[in-house]
């Protein structure tokens, strides 16, 4: 049969293209990466808590560590002083005439007259000394004196003699010289026992000791029976009196460099002392001593202040207030503000956050504050107690401003 043949006929194989099958993963699989990120994510979490406060810790313990790395400073501004020129300089009050007494002559004390506070006149016996030894020198000289006397006498009439009979050629020349010579020799021996009279008779007179000028004796340094040795030197010299003329007085100060072009004489003075209050004594400068004390930097001058009726007492401290024409204005500031430094005299200032060392020039010392007379305006400000190790340019924090007693330690 026909379709039979057909069946039985050899046809090409058919190409069929098969799709890719993709295969789903299974569902324990997704969870496993579920898991795994989980972990990761915890881990991290974990990791990153831990971590992160620490880090914070050590940028606040850094910023810590740098804020107290600046130093906290208390600040003081400059006092500038007043208007006036007038400046107060400490200074000794002693009396215009003072000296201290001793013997001229050695002995005891027989006698003294005048006691301390006393006031005495010129010439006034204060005391007498018994002299027994100068008494028997004085009796040995002038026997002395008188055979001396005796021995010129006869010299003399010998050699008038031996003269007369020269001019008879009675005796030869050389006997005449002899006798003329043995005259002057005499004469020359009474001299010397004269001078030994009159020396010893003038230290008889110092037995008594009389007041050398009108004055209050401050000070007796002896009494009856003590043994007295002349003269000022030596161990065993003793000041007898001190007496000291209070009418009228002299006043040393030392003024500063700075002020000694103005110090001249006639220049006016007050004295103020702590036991009158709100009094001032008028007194006048008379004298400085035209150089610089090489020491101290200062002129030393002398001050007249009348006393008449002895209300200020020599010896006191006082306070001289003197107006110095054309000085310069200045400040004041607390004595812990300054830096001793092997450049010089410094002060620490505060200039936006920073440290500055200012150089400074002084001039009086106040004891709790000094004079700045250069290197200041007057707007500064300076470093209370400044460490000795603070540089230049060094940051520093202001924590408050000084108010003048902390400044000054509380003083």
């Amino acid at each position: 049969m026909k379709v039979e043949e057909e069946d039985t006929v050899e046809r090409p194989p058919v190409v069929t293209q098969e799709r890719p099958v993709i295969q789903q993963p299974p569902q324990h699989s997704r969870r496993n990466w579920l898991v795994a990120l989980l972990a990761f994510a915890l881990i991290a979490g974990i990791v990153i808590s831990g971590i992160l406060p620490r880090v914070k810790a050590r940028t606040a313990l850094c910023k810590d560590t740098s804020e107290m790395a600046v130093p906290s400073v208390l600040i003081v501004h400059p006092k500038r002083t007043a208007a006036s020129d007038e400046i107060v300089l400490p200074a000794n009050v002693q009396p215009y005439i003072s000296a201290p007494i001793y013997a001229r002559t050695n002995g005891y004390l027989r006698r003294w007259y005048t006691d301390i506070g006393a006031h005495v006149k010129k010439g006034q016996l204060l005391a007498e000394i018994e002299t027994p030894e100068l008494d028997q020198q004085l009796q040995q000289a002038r026997a002395n004196l008188s055979t001396a006397e005796a021995n010129l006498n006869l010299a003399q009439i010998t050699a008038q003699r031996y003269e007369g009979l020269l001019k008879s050629d009675s005796v030869s020349k050389q006997e005449t010289d002899n006798a003329v010579g043995a005259y002057a020799a005499n004469k020359a021996v009474v001299d010397a026992d004269r001078a030994n009279v009159r020396q010893l008779e003038a230290l008889q007179s110092f037995e008594k000791i009389y007041a050398p000028f009108d004055g209050i004796i401050t000070a007796r340094n002896t009494d009856i029976g003590a043994l007295i040795s002349a003269g000022s030197t030596g161990g065993a010299s003793t000041e007898l009196f001190q007496i000291a003329q209070p009418s009228k007085l002299r006043v040393y100060v030392s003024v500063p460099e700075a002020y000694s072009q103005g110090a001249k004489p006639g220049l006016s003075a007050d004295l103020v002392l702590s036991e009158f209050p709100g009094r001032r004594f008028p007194g006048k400068l008379v004298r400085t001593a035209s150089a610089i004390d090489q020491t101290t930097r200062t002129l030393l001058v002398e001050i007249a202040v009348e006393n008449p009726t002895a209300t200020l007492l020599s010896g006191a401290y006082a306070e001289v207030h003197m107006k110095i024409p054309g000085a310069s204005s200045s400040y004041t500031i607390p004595v812990n503000t300054l830096l001793f430094r092997s450049e010089g005299l410094r002060v620490a200032s505060v200039v936006g956050e920073k440290a500055a060392l200012l150089p400074i020039s002084i001039g009086h010392d106040y004891g709790a504050e000094v004079e700045v007379v250069a290197g200041l305006t007057g707007d500064e400000s300076l470093i209370v107690n400044p460490p000795d190790s603070l540089l230049p340019g060094q940051a520093v924090r202001v924590a408050q401003q000084s108010s003048p007693d902390q400044a000054n330690g509380g003083k």
